[in-house]
């Protein structure tokens, strides 16, 4: 989802509690409804589908989507680790932070996932190498932030399943090997472990320090 503040001639004011709760909306929104275009496609999927069991497998999914949607209850009991990605105008002003933008970001993180009417499940532990204990809140995001020209302030927020962030690779590749190839030969080995369907974003660039942020973007 993109929250964008409206432009204005002169400098934006975004102020702390405006931000919180467009992130909190943000995120409880995301957890019930899927994007309106995702449905048409499936729907549209689902008519073709000669396979019996896969058919079973589409109509599932949609009835799931629909009930997600009219009981604002989760779509899947993996309610993500959050990603937030966001476009900062060098026209923007923030107002009346208690801390840092970060701590603005992870606040409506927490407000979300615990919010009373459709508490998400949280995810994220604090010492994920020894301790691993739960935070308790989803808390902290991963978070992403972009210094452009402008008066905007633009937050996009993805709620990125464990199932699917687990199946994350990464290569370093040399100038003679196929990148073609080695989709071929990974993709098989995967297996499943995620909530289907499962949607594919690839980013081939050199060094390797942006790729493994820009195909959650897609």
């Amino acid at each position: 989802m993109h929250i964008t503040e409206p432009r204005q001639d002169t400098m934006t004011n975004i102020t702390q509690s405006d931000l919180i709760e467009s992130v909190a909306a943000a995120l409880q929104y995301i957890s019930y409804y899927h994007p309106a275009d995702y449905i048409a496609h499936l729907a549209r999927a689902y008519e073709r589908e000669q396979s019996p069991a896969a058919k079973d497998a589409i109509a599932q999914i949609l009835t799931n989507s629909k009930m997600s949607a009219t009981g604002h209850r989760p779509i899947c009991q993996d309610t993500g680790i959050v990603n937030v990605f966001l476009k900062v105008g060098m026209g923007v002003r923030f107002e009346g932070f208690a801390g840092g933008l970060d701590d603005a970001i992870n606040e409506g993180v927490r407000r979300a996932y615990n919010h009373p009417d459709n508490r998400l499940r949280a995810s994220v532990v604090a010492d994920p190498q020894f301790a691993r204990k739960n935070t308790g809140d989803n808390t902290p995001a991963v978070i992403f932030t972009e210094l452009v020209p402008g008066n905007t302030l633009e937050v996009t927020v993805a709620a990125k399943g464990g199932g699917s962030e687990n199946k994350s690779k990464m290569v370093m590749l040399n100038p003679s090997d196929s990148l073609v190839d080695w989709v071929l030969k990974t993709v098989p080995t995967m297996g499943a472990g995620w909530c289907p369907p499962a949607c594919w974003a690839l980013a081939s660039v050199a060094p390797p320090k942006k790729p493994c942020s820009w195909p959650k973007k897609v």
